[in-house]
């Protein structure tokens, strides 16, 4: 069965999730976060087969979240390292992993937690806004189209409250009722 490619949508969410949507590169990154960066380490570590371990490091250096960064002359070996880009997306696994650890976590509690090394408490990911600091509710913010968007229809809240009127179009051009 086909994959339908969110990679052109004029939506973030989609194709972030063109990227990173699948089961196993999310799972992949987290290993980074955690030092891994060998190959043999991630396939020990996530219980992956080889195919799909190369296939999602080689989605994810092309990218440009990870790079390949050569650790041996003789064979060449390689490790994988974070970049900026990868680096910037560990408040969205963060936030992943505490929305995780509140829904679905099991009797005995999460399975990790994080403690912040600065002032030493126990933590977990918080989105804010980047104006006054205030937690972002979603009842408490307002979807614009922004310079990228494709089509520009109005204002709507983030639950999809306040419709953009009978004109409406969605992300892939297609006219909402």
């Amino acid at each position: 069965m086909r994959r339908t490619s969110f990679a052109t949508w004029p939506c973030s969410v989609a194709r972030t999730m063109d990227l990173l949507g699948d089961q196993w590169t999310l799972l992949v990154l987290r290993e980074a976060y955690f030092g891994v960066r060998r190959f043999e380490r991630f396939q020990t570590e996530l219980g992956i087969a080889r195919n799909t371990l190369t296939e999602r490091l080689d989605r994810l250096t092309g990218a440009g979240l990870l790079e390949r960064v050569r650790y041996q002359q003789k064979p060449t070996r390689y490790e994988y390292a974070l970049t900026e880009m990868g680096r910037e997306f560990w408040p969205a696994l963060a936030a992943i992993m505490h929305w995780g650890d509140r829904w679905l976590a099991g009797p005995a509690g999460p399975p990790l937690v994080f403690r912040h090394k600065t002032c030493g408490h126990e933590t977990h990911a918080v989105v804010g806004c980047a104006h006054c600091g205030e937690p972002l509710r979603v009842r408490e913010v307002v979807a614009e189209p922004g310079p990228g968007a494709f089509e520009v229809g109005g204002a709507r809240s983030a639950e999809g409250v306040e419709r953009s009127g009978p004109d409406h179009v969605t992300p892939n051009g297609v006219a909402a009722s």
